[in-house]
C-alpha cells in the first residue's frame, strides 16, 4: 500500500482509545499555547487589513474569528485564525522539521468547531491526527525542502488541516486519500516572506486550503491517488531528497507531539539561545548600555540563514534579527511582545547595541546553543554560553509557564477574569460536550452581548 493510502487508512481508523495519555496531555498543552497566541495576535494590524480586504467575499457568516468581534464563513475564519496565531511568531515549533504545526491544524479546527457542534474528545483526537499527518509529511522532505526556501508551516500545514477536518467529517479511506491529494496540490509558502505579514499568511492559507480539501473530498471531488509519494507528487516535486518511509514508520506508535516545543520569546526559535544568554548577562551584571562597545555572537550556522536581518525598521523584521534579540536582552533584560514592536526596533538605545553586534556561524554550536561576549569601554569582557535554551525540548515551558504566557497575551483583548476562565476551559477541552464553548469564550464580551441582543430581537 502506498504512503498516501497507508496514512489515510490510519487517519480514518484511529480511535481515541488508541492515543496514549501523554500525547493527549501534550495536545492540551499545544492547544493552550495556540489559543493564547491566537487571541494575542487578534488585534494586530495584519488582522485588521486581512478582514477588511476579504470580509466582503465571505459566505454565510457562521464562524467566529478567535479574539475578534467579526464572524465569517468557516473557510475565511480558518484563514484569519491562522494569521492571528502566527503573526507574533509566538506559537509552537517542532524542531525536527521547524514547522509551527499547531497553527494551521488548530485554526481550521476551531473554525469548524465554531460552525458545527463538536465534542471535545473528537476535536482533540482530530487535532492529534492532523498534527501527526502534517509533521510526518514534513519529516519526509526535511531538510532539503526547507533549505531551498520553502516554509514548512505553509507547505505541510495543509496536510494537517485536511486530515483533521476530514476526521471530523467522517471521511472514508478513499475520501481521505483525495483530501491528502488535494492538500498536496495546494502546498505553498516561501521563506522570503519572513519579517513580513506574508509569513503569517502561510498557516492561515494552509488552514483554509486544508479545510477546503476535506470538504471537496467529502463531496466526491477526486485527486491523484499518490499525492504525497507519486513521481510528480509533493515529496518528489518539492524536495531534492526525501525519505518516504518517514510518512508511515511506527505510525500510531511514535507521535511528533511528544517533541513539540513552546516559545518563551516571540521570534524565530533559533534566536532563543542568544536572547536567553543576553538576558542572563543583563540580570547578572546590570550593564549600562552606554558602556558596551561590542557584542560578539557565536551561533549555529542556521541562525545566520534564518535570522540575519540588519538595517531593520519594523517589529516583524526584528523577529528575524539575532542582533535585535541580543540587544533587547542586554538592554531590557527580556524578550517579550513589547520588545518586538516598531517602537522597540527603533528605540535609539536598542538600535545602538544592535548595530554594534556581530555574529559568526560556528558548526560546533548546536541550534539550542549560543555564545555571547560583551566588550565594555573599560576593556572588560563579559560572556555567557547557553548550553540549552529555555523552551527547547530539554528545558520545556511548564504548564504554569504556558498559562502565564497565555495571560500575558490574552489580557490585551479580554478581561483578566475571562482569560482565567478560558485557560481552564482549554485544559479540559477533551471533556467538553461542545468545543463551541471555548470559541465563544475567546471573543470579546461586547461582541457576545451584541449577538445576544440581536438574537432576542429576531
Amino acid at each position: 500500500m502506498s504512503q498516501t493510502h497507508t496514512l489515510a487508512a490510519y487517519l480514518v481508523s484511529n480511535r481515541w482509545a488508541d492515543i496514549p495519555d501523554d500525547v493527549r496531555h501534550e495536545a492540551r498543552r499545544s492547544l493552550v499555547n495556540y489559543m493564547g497566541c491566537a487571541i494575542g495576535g487578534s488585534p494586530h494590524p495584519a488582522m485588521d487589513i486581512a478582514i477588511r480586504a476579504l470580509s466582503p467575499f465571505s459566505g454565510e457568516r457562521t464562524a467566529n474569528v478567535l479574539g475578534r468581534a467579526e464572524r465569517l464563513d468557516p473557510l475565511h475564519a480558518s484563514l484569519m485564525n491562522g494569521i492571528s496565531s502566527h503573526v507574533e511568531d509566538y506559537d509552537d515549533t517542532t524542531p525536527k522539521n521547524y514547522s509551527h504545526t499547531t497553527s494551521p491544524v488548530a485554526s481550521a479546527l476551531f473554525a469548524y468547531g465554531s460552525a458545527n457542534p463538536v465534542r471535545g474528545r473528537d476535536f482533540v483526537e482530530a487535532f492529534i491526527l492532523g498534527f501527526e499527518a502534517a509533521s510526518r509529511c514534513g519529516n519526509t522532505v526535511y531538510p532539503s525542502h526547507y533549505d531551498v526556501g520553502w516554509h514548512m508551516t505553509g507547505t505541510i500545514g495543509v496536510f494537517g488541516a485536511a486530515a483533521a477536518v476530514g476526521k471530523l467529517e467522517g471521511l472514508t479511506n478513499q475520501q481521505m486519500v483525495w483530501a491528502l491529494g488535494l492538500a498536496a496540490t495546494q502546498s505553498a509558502g516561501l521563506r522570503e516572506m519572513f519579517g513580513s505579514m506574508g509569513k503569517a499568511f502561510h498557516p492561515g492559507r494552509s488552514a483554509q486550503n486544508g479545510y477546503t480539501a476535506a470538504m471537496l473530498a467529502k463531496a466526491g471531488f477526486t485527486s491523484g491517488e499518490r499525492g504525497i509519494e507519486g513521481p510528480r507528487g509533493f515529496a518528489h516535486v518539492m524536495a531534492a531528497s526525501r525519505d518516504l518511509s518517514k510518512v508511515t514508520t511506527r505510525l500510531g506508535v511514535d507521535f511528533d507531539l511528544r517533541e513539540n516545543t513552546y516559545k518563551p520569546f516571540p521570534c524565530g526559535i533559533v534566536n532563543h539561545p542568544t536572547i536567553d544568554g543576553a538576558i542572563q548577562i543583563h540580570d547578572e551584571h546590570h550593564l549600562d548600555p552606554a558602556s558596551i562597545v561590542a557584542v560578539r555572537l557565536r551561533v549555529a550556522p542556521l541562525v545566520l540563514d534564518l535570522c540575519n536581518q540588519t538595517n531593520i525598521t519594523r517589529g516583524l523584521q526584528g523577529k528575524f534579527s539575532v542582533y535585535h534579540g541580543a540587544a533587547v536582552g542586554l538592554v531590557r533584560g527580556k524578550g517579550g511582545l513589547r520588545e518586538y514592536t516598531d517602537e522597540a526596533v527603533n528605540d535609539p538605545v536598542i538600535k545602538g547595541i544592535r548595530e554594534m553586534a556581530t555574529a559568526a556561524g560556528d558548526p560546533a554550536i548546536t541550534e539550542d546553543q549560543a555564545h555571547i561576549e560583551v566588550e565594555l569601554a573599560d576593556g572588560r569582557r563579559v560572556s555567557k554560553f547557553v548550553e540549552q535554551s529555555l523552551g527547547n525540548i530539554h528545558r520545556p515551558l511548564s504548564d504554569t509557564q504556558l498559562e502565564d504566557k497565555f495571560r500575558d497575551q490574552a489580557v490585551m483583548v479580554l478581561p483578566a477574569s475571562d482569560v482565567d476562565a478560558l485557560i481552564q476551559l482549554c485544559w479540559k477541552i477533551d471533556q467538553l460536550d461542545d468545543v463551541g464553548e471555548i470559541v465563544n469564550a475567546a471573543i470579546p464580551a461586547s461582541a457576545r452581548a451584541s449577538r445576544q441582543r440581536q438574537a432576542a430581537q429576531a
